[in-house]
């Protein structure tokens, strides 16, 4: 006897903001206190609401509604489904090197998929899209833990993650690079493609 289908009921919602730093800059704000601002008013319509925000990452050429492409970042199943790459990924000849895969959260090296937890990829996203940028142990424990995680990290611990996931980047580990004293980057490298959320992603499985 089969068991009928448990109807789903809402549980929550979404709210997806089309807001970028400089826009929200021009305004005396930041990204952070518009999250704080609503999270503030949720809690103050219905006490003791859990919230969960996460900013939305895409290239700085992206074009379209900015509400469009920040549903699209964050893999909203219907901004996902209209969206059509204009050509698909096609892997090089050679070795493959390293694909970032932001769209998908996951690592590529080689065309194999690198075995990295989700903090270890949070960490590489973070210094990718950042590139260029050193960015200290300080700031990295901002951007990946809240403040009310309970596993936040000191800055020695970060080492520790960055030693873990240069471990798993085999021979490309030197993309992550320490700045003694200061913190790690990432610069363009040549043997690394970055697929962000806003473009097509490689399906090499």
């Amino acid at each position: 006897m089969s068991t009928p289908t448990e109807r789903p009921i809402p549980k929550g919602f979404a709210l997806y903001v089309g807001l970028d730093e400089a826009t929200a800059a021009e305004r005396g704000l930041d990204l952070g206190k518009v999250v704080e601002a609503l999270k503030k008013l949720t809690n103050e319509l219905v006490p003791g609401t859990e919230t969960y925000a996460a900013v939305a990452l895409a290239p700085a050429s992206s074009r379209g509604r900015q509400v469009d492409l920040v549903r699209l970042a964050l893999q909203e199943p219907s901004a996902v489904a209209k969206y059509t790459p204009e050509e698909d990924f096609e892997p090089s000849d050679g070795d493959g090197g390293v694909v970032v895969d932001i769209s998908r959260k996951r690592v590529l090296i080689d065309y194999q998929a690198a075995p990295l937890t989700f903090k270890e990829f949070e960490l590489l996203q973070f210094l990718v899209v950042h590139k260029g940028e050193t960015i200290s142990r300080e700031e990295i424990i901002k951007a990946l833990w809240r403040e009310d995680d309970l596993d936040i990290p000191n800055e020695r611990t970060i080492d520790v993650h960055v030693r873990r996931l240069r471990s798993k980047l085999g021979r490309f580990e030197d993309i992550v690079r320490t700045v003694r004293g200061v913190g790690y980057r990432y610069d363009t490298h040549a043997d690394v493609t970055v697929m962000h959320a806003g473009t097509p992603s490689p399906d090499l499985f």
